[in-house]
């Protein structure tokens, strides 16, 4: 079996600058390039959102960006637009040694779902085709880096243990949004799914 690097949305957009900043979200680039090697396979998630996407708070009226909203799938957080697709702030950070990866998930580029997990959309049921391609590969064994912890690689850890992979989360390669708490309750959900985190 094979241990696969999962690196999430390592994107303009997250690093300083971008739309939805990560505060050190470029800090991170030169350690998860220097692990790949270490990977039997190297795989990337891009966010991928069409413009007007519902998880936008500019597709509301007077709604307000971290505002929280009731979506037919549950509490919804909108977001500053981000990760349009083909825009500069979607491409992948220049400073990622992205040649070595062997897969690129694109997610969120339904307009009615957002997508945080690498492995399904927010509805928890629409898969993203993630988990197929590990299974067919005979990977079994994922460590995750990215932004942010709270969100994108939480959701995506907490999915893939669910779904009987061995997931480590190296906290040192990822970075944080930390909005009310998200960034407590992340660790505690991934604990709590049997994930390890690991600060390397």
């Amino acid at each position: 079996m094979a241990h696969a690097l999962l690196v999430i949305d390592v994107q303009n957009d997250f690093c300083p600058g971008g739309a939805l900043a990560v505060e050190g979200g470029h800090e991170i680039v030169d350690g998860i390039n220097a692990m790949t090697p270490d990977f039997d396979a190297v795989i990337y998630t891009q966010d991928w959102h069409p413009a007007g996407h519902s998880s936008f708070a500019s597709s509301h009226d007077g709604a307000e960006v971290m505002s929280v909203v009731d979506f037919p799938y549950g509490p919804q957080v909108l977001w500053p637009d981000h990760c349009i697709q083909g825009s500069t702030g979607a491409d992948l950070h220049a400073g990622l040694d992205a040649k070595c990866a062997e897969l690129i998930i694109r997610k969120g580029f339904n307009t009615a779902l957002d997508s945080y997990s690498a492995f399904f959309e927010n509805d928890h049921k629409t898969p993203t085709g993630l988990e197929g391609y590990c299974r067919t590969r005979g990977i079994d064994t994922l460590t995750m880096v990215g932004l942010a912890t709270d969100f994108c690689v939480a959701y995506s850890a907490v999915d893939a243990a669910k779904l009987g992979f061995d997931v480590t989360v190296r906290l040192d390669l990822c970075r944080a949004i930390d909005f009310a708490g998200s960034l407590d309750k992340a660790k505690a959900d991934m604990v709590a799914a049997g994930v390890r985190l690991s600060s390397g």
